[in-house]
Order: structure tokens, then sequence, then C-alpha cells
């Protein structure tokens, strides 16, 4: 495979993608019975939509896994937006404080022809996940760099904005429609373009990701992937029992109620 990227390494690219995957931690562990139904599954749910999305038991129990685990990896994937930043030129990522910091000492263009240093960065995910409490609390942080740094700017960079964008950032903070030209909302694929000098920047690294991970969990020990055991233990019971599958299912919300408890 050749490399396309010249912001970023090969193997520090994979490295990058190998430190996210391990941020996984316990929500990369198998799924047994135990574990699946810890919070206590809705079986009735579950046969609805076995029956109206016409899958097999195996597809129902995976994607209710896969519900289970995603619904904490929105923080590992901003790991992955974040750190990569580590290894681009003129970035860093601090432990504490802001989330990038990309300095130039020729300067930063912006948009509306201000020249500055240094960009301060806070970084969503997603265009909509933050209310106007956290807005305001952000916006007020940035105010506070501009007060004490005239030679910077403050981005909130979205990877998921609703365009492509770098406009002036405008929020309501204590009643008060807020904005400074140098604090301003950037769409993912205009920071890239701002650090790396290469306007498609994050297109290309997106195009290349799904390979760096594929052969990163290729690589990976066969310890190191989940071996789901779910649906052989709903299997075993219901065969064990002289039961069928559904009435296994059923047990996990309804082991307790009357006609499901086995006395």
């Amino acid at each position: 495979m050749s490399w396309d990227l010249a912001f970023i390494s090969e193997q520090d690219f994979a490295e990058h993608v190998r430190l996210t995957i391990q941020q996984y931690g316990d929500k990369l562990a198998a799924f047994d019975l135990h574990k699946f139904n810890s919070n206590i599954v809705d079986p009735i749910k579950l046969i609805f939509d076995k029956t109206v999305y016409h899958y097999t038991w195996e597809e129902i129990i995976k994607n209710e896994i896969f519900r289970q685990r995603d619904k904490s990896n929105n923080n590992d994937i901003g790991y992955f937006h974040q750190r990569f930043f580590q290894y681009v030129a003129g970035c860093v990522v601090p432990l504490v404080g802001w989330d990038v910091i990309f300095t130039n000492e020729k300067g930063i263009l912006l948009p509306d022809g201000d020249k500055v240093k240094t960009v301060f960065v806070e970084m969503k995910n997603k265009h909509n996940t933050m209310n106007s409490a956290s807005s305001g609390k952000t916006y007020i942080k940035m105010q506070g760099q501009l007060l004490s740094d005239d030679d910077c700017a403050c981005f909130l960079v979205e990877t998921i904005a609703k365009r492509s964008q770098n406009i002036t950032w405008s929020v309501s903070v204590d009643g008060t429609r807020q904005k400074h030209r140098r604090i301003r909302r950037v769409s993912m694929d205009e920071f890239y373009k701002l650090v790396t000098g290469q306007d498609d920047a994050f297109y290309q690294m997106c195009m290349l990701l799904p390979s760096v991970v594929e052969r990163v969990v290729a690589e990976a020990t066969p310890e190191a992937l989940p071996q789901d055991t779910v649906i052989d233990e709903l299997k075993q019971i219901a065969d064990n029992e002289n039961n069928s599958f559904i009435l296994a299912l059923y047990m996990l919300g309804f082991g307790s109620y009357n006609g499901f408890r086995r006395e």
C-alpha cells in the first residue's frame, strides 16, 4: 500500500490507531450472558426488532451487544481525533486545558485577514453536543485566552459539523449575544487544512483509515479480540431445560415474574 499522507508517517498513523483501539479497554472484553444482561435487556423489544427487521437471533443478539458497547465509544473516538494532532508538525496535545494548540511562528492566516501565531482548540464530536451552558462556559474560556494573549485565536473544532466552515462563533452568554472574529467555529476538514497546508488533508486521512484499522486489528493477538458467548449460552439453556430459545430469552428479563419463575 502506498502512503500518500505527507503530514503523518505510516508508522505513526498505525501506532495511533493501535492506541485508539486500546482505549476501548474493557468494552473489548467478551460478552457472556451475565455481562449481556447486567442492566437487564428487554426481551419483548428484541422480539419485535428481530421480526420487524427480519434479523436472525444471532444478528439481533450481536446488535444488542454492539449497542451496549457503543454507548461509551464516542469518548474513544474523541481520543482518536484529538490525539491525532500530536503527530502533526506545529501541534501539541496538552494533558489538561486545551485539546490542541497549534503554533506557527510565521503566522496563521484567518479567513478575515487576521494573522496570529497560535490557535487554541476545543474539540467536539458533533455540532449539537453542547448545550447553552456548556457553550457559554467554553466561550468565556476563549475570551479569557484572548485577553491574556493578543496574538492568538480560539477555535471550536467540530468533527461532524453541519457543513464545511471556518466562521465567527456567536453564542449567548448571560442572555447577551457575543461574538469575536478570533473566536471561531471550524469544521474538522478546515482545521486539517489549516494545520497541514493541504486542502483535502482530512479526506486523504479518511480514505486511508479503513485499511490501517483493518491491518492493526488483523495483527492483534486472538486473545485481544472479543469472543462473545451470549448466543451459545442462550441455546444451551434452552436445550438443558427443554425449552424454546424465546423462553430462554424471556428469562433474562422476567425470570422472577409470575409464570416465568421456577419454584
